[in-house]
């Protein structure tokens, strides 16, 4: 579903990712977890079309990535980049003439669980409610592959756990592979099949999660401890 064959990708005389390579199947969600400037969002990049490797190949479904690739990738970005002046429902509207893909009825199921007003404008909604609307117009699409940069980034700790279980009826895990960047370990935790741990640009472990707890009594937390430790020592 997902191939990166020794992936390296410089900005100017920076190193954001090196000789990294991953196989990713559809049927899970996957964590991508480290540091600020590890090289996650980087990843979600090169997978979305958005940048180009240096060296190396990327490639979903088996096809080499280019701008393209946005017609089997749906991406969540860190950035809020909508029309300010559009409202929640004239947004929705929007994406679904920009996407075939777009399944409207499910963004509307979406936005009624997330409680946005479909009536409130872009450009007065909190920084939480933004981010929820970025996760209707993500999750609304039908395409194999979502890419999720820090979903719940401003989102209230109070209402994350409700909308985390709530991400899981709206994923089809037989046809989509989800993979998610995240600070909120814990709170993604519990919806986890797979984890990466990324570092200064390299993957530095790949573990599934059960496996983790049954075999090494280990959360995800604990586990990342463990290999950065090692890395460090």
């Amino acid at each position: 579903m997902i191939e990166l064959e020794n992936v390296n990708k410089r900005f100017m005389k920076k190193s954001a990712l090196q000789d990294v390579s991953l196989e990713l199947t559809k049927g899970k969600i996957i964590g991508l977890v480290g540091e600020n400037g590890s090289g996650k969002s980087t990843t979600l990049k090169l997978i979305a079309g958005l940048v180009h490797p240096s060296k190396g190949s990327v490639k979903v479904n088996g096809n080499p990535v280019d701008r393209r690739i946005a017609s089997q990738v749906s991406y969540l970005s860190e950035l809020d980049d909508y029309y300010g002046f559009y409202n929640v429902g004239q947004t929705i509207d929007f994406f679904a003439e920009q996407f075939a893909d777009f399944n409207k009825e499910k963004a509307e199921e979406i936005r009624a669980f997330m409680k946005l007003d479909p009536d409130a404008k872009l450009k007065q909604l909190s920084k939480g409610n933004r981010g929820r609307l970025k996760i209707v117009l993500t999750l609304a699409r039908e395409v194999p592959v979502i890419l999720m940069d820090e979903p719940l980034s401003g989102l209230d700790p109070m209402v994350r756990d409700s909308i985390v279980k709530g991400l899981i009826s709206f994923i089809d895990l037989e046809h989509q592979i989800v993979l998610i960047t995240t600070h909120e370990i814990k709170e993604i935790e519990t919806i986890l099949d797979e984890v990466i741990a990324i570092r200064d640009g390299r993957i530095i472990g790949h573990h599934n999660v059960e496996q983790l707890r049954i075999e090494e009594n280990q959360g995800i937390v604990e586990w990342m401890t463990s290999i950065y430790d090692r890395e460090i020592h």
